[in-house]
């Protein structure tokens, strides 16, 4: 079970500071306060996923330090409350990547609620609700075991072993991305991909093919389907979660709010 641990944002550590951040204490999850500069947010974002925005009397954090939360919040996909004015919580909100404010509380702030909203936060990441899912397509029990095993602790990961699988699979379950063997037995990958471009319910699933083939003639043929991206069979753990990592913070930058 990943650490319960959270940072409370604000100008100076006031009063109501200091009780909420004992209330969220005592419910066992870890709490610090961390003033609102970019060098000790920096220094305090190590095993953080939540982080807390006070804004008290319209003390507003600079820019630079709006701008600094808004890139780390979207890399390490750590979620935010917001706590303070309407004005005040919404130009902070409208600088983050969508989805990434868990929930906006005006002031004053009920302290109980609050401490329910980050005990139901934790549930929730605890239980993995927060990881992008992904479903791997593949004809290769031994593949899809190492692509899960390199996977799992960063995304949830559901597989299957045949195109016509994915297609069942993908009619009662949602997905963030399909990672998609190009060369399979009976309904090939492009088959798969036509058909969930067919149909509404599918057609805006990002698609990634994974082929074997790394000569130039077969890249371009996967490239001509038009794919999100094509990853070689060969790639390493490393590079394939770094490169789903990118894929990631890009879709949030382009549905970031505006």
């Amino acid at each position: 079970m990943q650490k319960n641990r959270m940072i409370f944002l604000s100008e100076k550590e006031a009063f109501i500071a200091r009780v909420l951040i004992k209330k969220i204490k005592d419910t066992g999850a870890e709490c610090d306060f961390v003033p609102w500069t970019v060098k000790d947010i920096s220094a305090n974002l190590p095993e953080t996923s939540l982080i807390t925005i006070f804004i008290e009397d319209g003390t507003m954090p600079d820019e630079e330090v709006i701008h600094y939360l808004a890139d780390n919040v979207e890399e390490h996909s750590i979620q935010v409350i917001l706590i303070g004015d309407n004005n005040d919580t919404r130009h902070v909100a409208d600088q983050l990547a969508k989805g990434a404010v868990y929930k906006t509380f005006t002031r004053p702030v009920d302290n109980k609620e609050y401490a329910d909203c980050v005990t139901d936060y934790f549930t929730k990441a605890n239980s993995g609700a927060f990881k992008k899912s992904i479903l791997v397509v593949d004809d290769d029990p031994q593949y899809l075991t190492t692509v899960r095993e390199w996977l799992k602790d960063t995304y949830k990961v559901a597989m299957v072993n045949s195109g016509l699988q994915a297609i069942k699979w993908l009619a009662k379950n949602k997905v963030d991305l399909i990672l998609l063997d190009h060369d399979m037995p009976v309904t090939t990958g492009p088959q798969v991909l036509e058909m969930l471009r067919s149909d509404p319910e599918t057609a805006s699933i990002p698609v990634m093919f994974l082929t074997g083939k790394g000569d130039k003639e077969s890249v371009m043929a996967v490239v001509a389907l038009k794919p999100e991206g094509y990853f070689l069979k060969n790639i390493k753990k490393p590079e394939l979660l770094e490169k789903l990592q990118e894929f990631f913070t890009q879709t949030s930058h382009t549905n970031k709010v505006c």
